[in-house]
């Protein structure tokens, strides 16, 4: 079964930085578009970024300047590299990837806990 397999989170003290990587595996299709999202406690799921296959990328205003999403295509990975962290960014991190086909999956998430 094809899923992302995401990877990277962690407990950090605020101001500092982690990198979450993603990994698509499994499928005979071609990746579109690729993203993180995230899922904070008593909030709705936000996008965080995401990145087309051909590279243009759009950020949530709220990481903007901070965080910077990338990808590369041969290997079917995304990564979000989160600098600056501030404990309003801890949430469980979701990667989801968009196939030609239409179809669209999602992982199992990563805990991003930042203490103040």
């Amino acid at each position: 079964q094809v899923q992302p397999v995401e990877s990277g989170g962690g407990l950090v003290q605020a101001g500092e930085s982690l990198r979450l990587s993603c990994v698509v595996s499994g499928s005979a299709f071609s990746i579109n578009a690729m993203g993180w999202y995230r899922l904070a406690p008593g909030k709705q799921r936000e996008l965080v970024a995401d990145i087309t296959r051909g590279g243009r990328t759009n950020y949530a205003d709220s990481v903007k300047d901070r965080f910077s999403i990338s990808r590369e295509n041969a290997k079917n990975t995304v990564y979000l590299q989160m600098n600056s962290l501030k404990p309003e960014d801890t949430a469980v991190y979701y990667c989801n990837a968009n196939f030609i086909n239409g179809r669209t999956i999602w992982g199992q998430g990563t805990q991003v806990t930042v203490s103040s």
